[in-house]
């Protein structure tokens, strides 16, 4: 069974995808980061550095199963033809991890994309020239903002995922924070591109927040005001970050992570 974590009525599941090497430095993507704070963030998260001195990092979604059914956070980085196949390192593993759990991709009702970036839409639809959802019976949530901005974001994704999702009708767009039939919310939390959203989960005082690529190293989890080479929009994306890391609305809050190794930490 994967990694999980129970909150109130609802079961966050770390889906695991693949794991590789990041396709630049890490001083290239953190050019700001100072020796003292990479040291820190070695010790928060030693496995994200790897022997050669590479940024290491996991590629996961991540399932919310509650009693009103199962949403779906991201859609890993695909299969061997997936738009990410370029640098990421495909085939992923997300239908066997969904199998482990006990989740087959029908029963899958909402499918949350964060964003338009390759490694995080590689499952939403499968297929090539016959390209279907791969979630059959889910609606695919999208932030208005992300797709007016595709062309700046990543345009091959307009043929490749929107339009079969919309010839589809499984295409649903938002407009800022949208709350869930499931009960989850959805936040508009910009900057690492314009649409990018997360998810909350929440449950009395104890929250879960599915963050997409708010954070994408455990240097930003210690540092949210240090930019990622890949923010269209730096400040942006410092203000997203401290918004969710420092909610007052939580006594516990619990982050499930994309890409750092370990897929919960608890603040």
């Amino acid at each position: 069974m994967p990694p999980s974590l129970h909150v109130g009525p609802y079961t966050v599941i770390a889906l695991a995808d693949g794991a590789g090497p990041f396709f630049s430095s890490r001083s290239e993507a953190f050019p700001d980061a100072t020796a003292e704070q990479w040291a820190a963030a070695d010790r928060l998260d030693p496995a994200a550095l790897a022997p050669d001195g590479r940024w290491w990092l996991q590629f996961r979604a991540f399932a919310i199963r509650g009693d009103q059914g199962v949403t779906l956070v991201d859609a890993g980085i695909g299969p061997a033809d997936g738009p990410a196949a370029a640098w990421a390192p495909v085939p992923g593993a997300l239908p066997a991890s969904l199998a482990a759990a006990g989740i087959d991709p029908s029963e899958v009702d909402t499918v949350v994309l964060t964003h338009l970036h390759t490694d995080h839409v590689g499952w939403a639809v499968v297929g090539g020239e016959q390209a279907r959802p791969f979630f059959p019976n889910a609606e695919y949530l999208l932030q208005q903002a992300e797709l007016d901005a595709i062309e700046e974001v990543n345009p091959q994704l307009r043929s490749r995922v929107i339009d079969p999702l919309r010839t589809a009708d499984q295409l649903r767009l938002l407009d800022g924070e949208t709350s869930l039939r499931s009960g989850e919310r959805v936040l508009a939390t910009p900057g690492h591109t314009p649409g990018h959203q997360s998810v909350l989960v929440a449950s009395r005082r104890e929250l879960v927040a599915v963050t997409g690529d708010l954070l994408v190293h455990a240097i930003q989890l210690l540092h949210p005001e240090l930019a990622y080479a890949h923010e269209t929009n730096p400040e942006q994306a410092r203000a997203s970050r401290e918004h969710v890391l420092r909610r007052l609305d939580a006594d516990t809050l619990h982050l499930a992570t994309p890409h750092l190794t370990e897929p919960f930490i608890t603040r």
